[in-house]
């Protein structure tokens, strides 16, 4: 029968307490170089395992990580943006990465809110991802906003709690000269403005700036955010057809959006891009297969998990944000 080796087996060995050899074996600078490479020679001879459960469950670790997706109150987890579950995988592998486990629930109304994860030792931070037309959602998230508090969110509806975010008005100015470059002389944005989705207002203020510096004005058709994002961009775009307005760019505010508006347009008899060039904002895997296949502003989602992660990390340990703005580029498809 073999017999599990004991870090008393090992500080019998090393000639040092047992309380030393835990100390030597965690990096404690209390122990000198010297009695730390005689315990883990000890340890090394021995064939001795650390239990690294045993060990976190002494200073309060589980290393995991909850992550929340919001949804609009009374919407299944199946209706959920994909531009979050292409989110939530670069946060797995990020956390992967760092020897972390996730936790993952999907919350839309107060029944099922929870964000204790801490205080329940689930998980040792949390990350929120989603929309903010759940205002009862951000309301509760928000009120767990004080210091000791390791948490961090993507989507969040106004710059006073820790967020990550792409750099949108970056990518609303490369969306603009995309057009600009494809010949366009009346590109038009559909998005809602001044929505709690901060990120829509960005993007419009960057296109905006980039068409007015090419001497062009930037009207914008609004949108009504009780409807589904493919169908705030049918609807805006036969408010469009019906307002008169000369338009053959547009820019949606998101990738779900623009994919209404394809519809749209194909619906109505416009070609695209031969009429109508169009360009979404995600960089959503659903944009390969549309007709014809969307072109989009992507962020680096590699990115965005590292950034989400290691900022919740960096709560956890009490040091400051990273940067927080996630890079993005143009992926030209065929609209």
């Amino acid at each position: 029968m073999a017999f599990r080796v004991t870090a008393f087996d090992v500080a019998q060995r090393a000639g040092v307490t047992q309380p030393t050899v835990s100390r030597a074996l965690n990096g404690s600078p209390k122990v000198s170089d010297e009695t730390r490479a005689k315990v883990l020679q000890a340890a090394q001879e021995l064939g001795y395992v650390i239990n690294q459960n045993a060990t976190r469950l002494r200073r309060g670790e589980t290393m995991t990580l909850a992550v929340v997706l919001i949804g609009r109150a009374g919407e299944s987890a199946t209706e959920t943006n994909p531009f979050y579950f292409s989110l939530l995988g670069s946060v797995a592998a990020a956390a992967a990465a760092k020897g972390y486990n996730l936790l993952v629930s999907f919350q839309d109304s107060p029944g099922n809110f929870f964000g204790q994860y801490d205080d329940a030792r689930q998980a040792d931070g949390m990350i929120v991802i989603g929309t903010t037309q759940n205002p009862e959602a951000w309301a509760y998230f928000r009120g767990l906003d004080h210091p000791d508090k390791a948490w961090v969110c993507w989507g969040a509806p106004d710059d006073d709690l820790r967020w990550v975010r792409s750099e949108n008005e970056g990518g609303g100015r490369i969306a603009a000269r995309y057009l600009l470059e494809s010949g366009r002389k009346h590109p038009v944005f559909i998005g809602a403005r001044a929505s709690q989705q901060r990120q829509f207002g960005e993007r419009y203020d960057g296109f905006a700036e980039e068409l007015r510096t090419a001497g062009l004005s930037a009207p914008a058709i609004e949108v009504d955010e009780s409807l589904s994002r493919e169908e705030q961009g049918i609807e805006a775009v036969r408010t469009l057809l019906q307002s008169g307005q000369p338009f053959d760019g547009i820019f949606a505010a998101c990738d779900l959006t623009a994919l209404g508006v394809l519809r749209a347009l194909s619906e109505s008899g416009i070609s695209v891009p031969e009429r109508v060039s169009v360009i979404g904002f995600d960089g959503i895997r659903a944009g390969n297969y549309s007709s014809p296949p969307l072109t989009t502003i992507e962020p680096d989602f590699e990115q965005a998990g590292d950034l989400l992660v290691q900022n919740v990390l960096n709560r956890i340990s009490g040091e400051p944000l990273t940067h927080r703005r996630v890079p993005v580029q143009l992926v030209r498809r065929g609209s």
